[in-house]
């Protein structure tokens, strides 16, 4: 059985990083989200700042899922909704407390 790109370049990064993968999801996320706020020049507590998050997530979800079936014979649901869950966690909780004034007051 061989092994796909995709799940050899999350070998190599994590490897590189010294990270768990529960760990490279939730600062996967967090990238996502600082720079989407950076270049697209939204505010950080617009609920439009998520939806780059999401697409990674599940961008990334789909190729585990794709690897899933070819290597286990069958679709790993809880695994992908574990990662989904870790990655968009810490962003989904920095948007609504900065929506709401919760984090950043001087």
């Amino acid at each position: 059985m061989t092994t796909s790109f995709y799940q050899n370049f999350k070998l190599h990064i994590l490897s590189f990083c010294q990270l768990s993968k529960d760990a490279a999801h939730i600062y996967i996320g967090l990238l996502a989200l600082f720079i989407w706020v950076l270049f697209s020049r939204k505010p950080l507590y617009s609920l439009k700042s998520l939806i780059p998050v999401l697409i990674v997530a599940v961008g990334m979800e789909l190729f585990d899922l794709r690897d899933d079936l070819n290597s286990f014979g069958y679709l790993r649901w809880g695994a992908s909704f574990h990662d989904i869950v870790n990655t968009i966690f810490w962003p989904v909780f920095i948007v609504f407390f900065s929506k709401f004034k919760l984090i950043g007051k001087a």
